[in-house]
């Protein structure tokens, strides 16, 4: 019996990484009160929320890493650019960190599943 990926719950994945991608836009794109803004710690923000926005995928297709990350990148660039139309500033670290973040969760996501396929296959002998 060799393992199929089809075994993930594959429907959950997409509709976590929609909502995921639509809570990201929302936290970006809602102008911060007056007073509220946490320097540096943004950074930190944008590489969590990247970083969980891409596990789900990076584990339910392992070898797509490449395009998962490149794909969050682009969104998170595209907040950036689009930021300062909502009030919001525009800032390079914050498209990079957010980067960073889809990297790391991508890459914990993809050992995750290649451990989990790994697994399924050596019960299967």
């Amino acid at each position: 019996m060799q393992a199929k990926r089809t075994e993930r719950p594959v429907r959950l994945v997409w509709w976590l990484t929609a909502a995921l991608v639509l809570l990201i836009g929302f936290a970006t794109l809602t102008p911060l009160p007056q007073g509220q803004a946490a320097p540096g710690s943004d950074k930190l923000y944008h590489f969590i929320a990247f970083a969980v926005l891409v596990l789900p995928l990076g584990w339910a297709y392992p070898r797509y890493v490449f395009a998962i990350v490149i794909a969050a990148a682009i969104y998170g660039g595209l907040i950036e650019v689009i930021q300062p139309h909502f009030g919001r500033g525009a800032e390079l670290l914050d498209a990079l960190a957010g980067g960073a973040g889809a990297l790391a969760g991508a890459l914990i996501g993809r050992s995750l599943g290649l451990w989990q396929d790994a697994r399924r296959i050596s019960r299967a002998r």
